[in-house]
C-alpha cells in the first residue's frame, strides 16, 4: 500500500472529519471509499459509452418492430398519476 499526502482546504477537512466520524470510519476508510466510488462511477460512464458507440441501432429498430402493437399486458399499464408522457408506436 501507498501512502499519499494531500492538501485540502480547511474547510473541507473539517466537514470530512466530521462525517467519518458520524458514519463511524476513519478519515482515511473515507477517502479511500470516496475514490473507490469516483473511480467506479467514472469506469461506468466509460463503458456505458464504449456500448453505445458499439450498439447497432438498425438491428434493435428490426427487433422492435417484431413486438405486436396492443394494450399492454395487466398488471404492466402505467399508474392513473403517472406524469411520464406516453407515446404511441408507430407501425
Amino acid at each position: 500500500m501507498t501512502t499519499m499526502s494531500i492538501r485540502v482546504p480547511d474547510a473541507l477537512h473539517h466537514a470530512i472529519k466530521d462525517l467519518a466520524t458520524k458514519e463511524g470510519y476513519s478519515m482515511n476508510q473515507f477517502l479511500i471509499t470516496a475514490a473507490a466510488e469516483k473511480l467506479s462511477s467514472l469506469d461506468t460512464v466509460d463503458y456505458l459509452r464504449s456500448l453505445a458507440e458499439r450498439a447497432d441501432l438498425a438491428a434493435f429498430d428490426r427487433i422492435m418492430k417484431m413486438i405486436p402493437s396492443g394494450p399492454p399486458d395487466p398488471g404492466d399499464e402505467l399508474p392513473a398519476t403517472s406524469k411520464r408522457s406516453t407515446r404511441q408506436r408507430t407501425e
